[in-house]
């Protein structure tokens, strides 16, 4: 067996290949082109395994070199502690410092989910960046009124009817801010339409809508979470506990123990953010819903914490969503069982 380590990088791949004794047979340097990589898989010798450091672009390398080799795998950056604390650093090092770990099954492999998941994913993370820029944008419209010292009612403001009254009948708006109100009200608007296509296009996908329509039986659980722990989390059987799951989420804190010493940390930054940001704020709603969400949050805030009970409300939603996913029935509540609400 040949062992490859990929250094990747936006125009360049250096690459590094090694046998199971160590001894280096190939070293070299590539464009980051499908052609270039073609041509230089003809030119390896088999069987081998490819191992590359995880970026934002080395999800079309490994499904290229998938085909050609026994094993492609994607390293977690931070878990390369063997080339970030090296004395000397540059992209030939690197690439074989990923073969040794390859090599010696050192490697800190990383979950690749499948190529119709990432896809979807990217749909999904692109309508979270309109979502952000509408907000910008509603956030302007506001600042521009207050500007101008122009009465108006915040929580109306971005009504269709009541922005148009606003414009029509409101003599303090000044003449200097009414064309850039109406350029970010047309912005807002196409962005809401926009957003909604993309939405409604992976709710009808069928390769989602079965799971999507079992996520959403669980309480607190709309579409938006459904989609985004269906495409941030791909396969739960990854995932061996609830604590896993829970700790990918980031609804957990990081850990520091030596000897007889154990230390609580902060909420780690070693998370998927997309679905942590999403899960907080159905927490959130979660307990108006749900009895016995609501009975784990009044005992949390029994404690003064609002942010552990929501948490802790969080928490038992990933539960009830793996429990979903495992069993592939919709949720059913645990008082149709006549059993005791769990604390």
């Amino acid at each position: 067996m040949y062992y490859i380590g990929l250094d990747v990088h936006k125009r360049t791949i250096s690459y590094c290949v090694k046998d199971a004794a160590g001894k280096i047979h190939q070293e070299g340097k590539i464009g980051s082109t499908r052609r270039e990589l073609d041509a230089w898989v003809k030119t390896l010798p088999q069987p081998r395994m490819i191992a590359m450091e995880a970026t934002i672009f080395t999800g079309w390398i490994y499904d290229h070199l998938l085909p050609h080799a026994e094993k492609v795998k994607d390293t977690h950056p931070l878990m390369l502690r063997a080339i970030a604390a090296a004395k000397r650093k540059n992209d030939k090092i690197d690439g074989s410092k990923i073969a040794d770990c390859l090599r010696c099954d050192f490697l800190p492999e990383c979950y690749m989910t499948s190529t119709e998941i990432r896809d979807r994913r990217r749909t999904l993370r692109y309508r979270g960046l309109l979502v952000k820029q509408m907000v910008q944008m509603k956030n302007r419209v506001s600042g521009l009124l207050l500007e101008k010292g122009v009465t108006h009612t915040k929580q109306r403001l971005h009504k269709v009817g009541y922005f148009a009254e606003l414009m029509s009948s409101n003599e303090e708006i000044d003449q200097s801010i009414r064309p850039l109100l109406k350029l970010s009200r047309e912005h807002i608007v196409r962005a809401q339409k926009l957003e909604y296509a993309l939405v409604s296009s992976l709710e009808r996908d069928p390769l989602l809508t079965e799971r999507l329509k079992r996520l959403r039986t669980v309480p607190g659980v709309g579409p938006i979470t459904a989609l985004t722990w269906a495409l941030e989390i791909g396969d739960v059987s990854r995932f061996r506990s609830i604590k896993q799951a829970i700790s990918y989420c980031g609804l957990c804190g990081a850990e520091r123990s030596s000897a007889d010493k154990v230390a609580r940390m902060p909420i780690s930054k070693q998370r998927n953010k997309h679905i942590q940001h999403v899960l907080v704020e159905a927490a959130k709603l979660a307990p108006r819903q749900n009895h016995e969400l609501a009975l784990i949050y009044e005992k949390e805030i029994e404690r003064g914490n609002r942010n552990r009970a929501t948490l802790a409300v969080a928490r038992k939603i990933v539960a009830y969503l793996l429990a979903v996913e495992r069993k592939k029935q919709d949720f059913v509540p645990a008082e149709k069982f006549g059993g005791t609400v769990a604390a």
